[in-house]
């Protein structure tokens, strides 16, 4: 029967949260985004209907997807300061990234809708009134140049914002080409550029909604993060920390954006240096792959089925927590 000790610090008053930092200012960002587009797309869809503009429509219904998209991230930053529990051990994290994973989603289904959209004018050509185009449009573009600009100040490394701004810059590039289809109906009274430059805009949504979708998926599937692959973390460990002899088992994922944990087997050359193994292959984990909790089991030299040292690291605490198991076949604490 196992023992252990375990040295705790309840009598520290240390935050544990996960949360995102500068969550109070991205909550921010969002709410004054979302209550711009919002505002604006009903001025849009009713400058659409009176023009007759497919542009000014498609732009609408981006734009009404983009105030789904600020609330969802809106929502997600709202939940992610939600203090982890019993049975969410990281809090509501992962939230944001499902955020950002339905943003990918319903950009695609805007190209699908503005495409269909477009065929149709092909067919049956509608009559445009490229004055109260032209007037929308251009107003749109710059609410959207505004949103754009709030959306990337400060932080914006969050695939939660990195969502919300690409719906918002695919918007953007919706309004340049209402402008443009309106400038060329006004002095050419040739109507197709409308739906022909809505199509290209689509084009441009789907090679940033793909991207996002991507990543996106990538942290829900637990992939790990292209600066922190196992063969590098590997590599890095056994040639560059000294009494390392064999790193294994390694897995790295992230929680959300930014936030990367890994467990995995060290090996020390000398079983009585392995305190301090841990110490520098926690420092090279932290310093060099940016992971800010890692768990370091230890393989011990020349035995098998030992228990083993197991030792957490969160960046930012000036402590950790140690767990010493008792070994039968030593009679003695391992430490």
């Amino acid at each position: 029967m196992s023992q252990s000790h375990s040295h705790g610090h309840h009598d520290h008053d240390h935050d544990h949260s996960h949360a995102p930092t500068m969550t109070g200012e991205n909550e921010r960002k969002v709410l004054l985004s979302f209550s711009l587009i919002f505002a604006f797309m009903i001025v849009e869809v009713i400058g659409g209907l009176i023009s007759g503009s497919l542009a000014l429509l498609a732009d609408a219904g981006h734009m009404l997807t983009d105030a789904a998209a600020l609330a969802l991230a809106y929502a997600a930053f709202r939940f992610g300061r939600r203090a982890a529990d019993a049975r969410r051990t990281f809090g509501y994290l992962r939230f944001e990234v499902v955020a950002g994973f339905i943003n990918a989603i319903t950009l695609f289904a805007i190209v699908v809708w503005i495409v269909y959209e477009a065929w149709q004018r092909f067919q049956e050509p509608h009559v445009i009134l490229a004055g109260p185009m032209l007037s929308v449009a251009i107003a749109g573009l710059l609410v959207n140049i505004l949103v754009f600009w709030v959306l990337t100040r400060g932080d914006s490394e969050h695939v939660n914002i990195k969502g919300a701004a690409l719906h918002v810059l695919g918007d953007l590039l919706g309004s340049v080409g209402a402008v443009t289809a309106a400038i060329v109906i006004h002095y050419t009274g040739w109507t197709p550029i409308d739906p022909i430059l809505s199509v290209v805009v689509s084009l441009l949504i789907l090679r940033s909604a793909w991207a996002l979708l991507v990543r996106s998926l990538h942290i829900l599937l637990e992939g790990a993060p292209d600066n922190a692959a196992p063969e590098k973390i590997e590599g890095h460990l056994t040639k560059s920390v000294p009494g390392v002899a064999a790193v294994s088992h390694i897995h790295v994922w992230s929680i959300t954006s930014g936030r990367t944990l890994a467990t995995l087997h060290v090996r020390p050359t000398a079983d009585s240096d392995a305190r301090k193994v841990v110490q520098a292959v926690e420092e090279a984990l932290r310093s060099q792959f940016e992971i800010e909790h890692a768990t370091v089991a230890l393989d011990w030299n020349g035995e098998t089925d030992l228990c083993s040292l197991s030792r957490s690291f969160v960046q930012g605490h000036d402590h950790a927590h140690h767990t010493y198991e008792y070994d039968h076949s030593r009679k003695e604490h391992v430490h």
